[in-house]
């Protein structure tokens, strides 16, 4: 789940701030080069990071699938390009590009 912590960096990069029960109310701006993002805007950077954060899941599930470095050469050197390669794509077909 993004936090409204990352939607205010992701807004507003360097900016100073503090923020207290870690919701907007407690949101203390101490910056006086950058203005503060309003609730609305920060709600709608909080999903804009979700739906991100989220369509990217596939990405995670791979990382996790492939085998370690160390296997993937040992499959090169005893099964070649060809072996290595049908490895990998068993793992992308697993866990498609834009699936949850």
């Amino acid at each position: 789940m993004i936090t409204i912590q990352e939607a205010i960096h992701s807004l507003k990069p360097n900016a100073q701030w503090s923020i207290d029960n870690n919701n907007y109310a407690g949101l203390e701006w101490l910056d006086t080069t950058q203005t503060k993002p309003t609730l609305e805007e920060v709600n709608a950077e909080i999903a804009r990071l979700q739906a991100d954060y989220d369509a990217k899941q596939y990405q995670r599930n791979r990382a996790n699938a492939y085998p370690s470095i160390v296997d993937q050469l040992d499959t090169l050197y005893h099964g070649g390009y060809d072996a290595w390669k049908e490895s990998i794509q068993a793992i992308k077909d697993q866990f498609p590009k834009g699936a949850a």
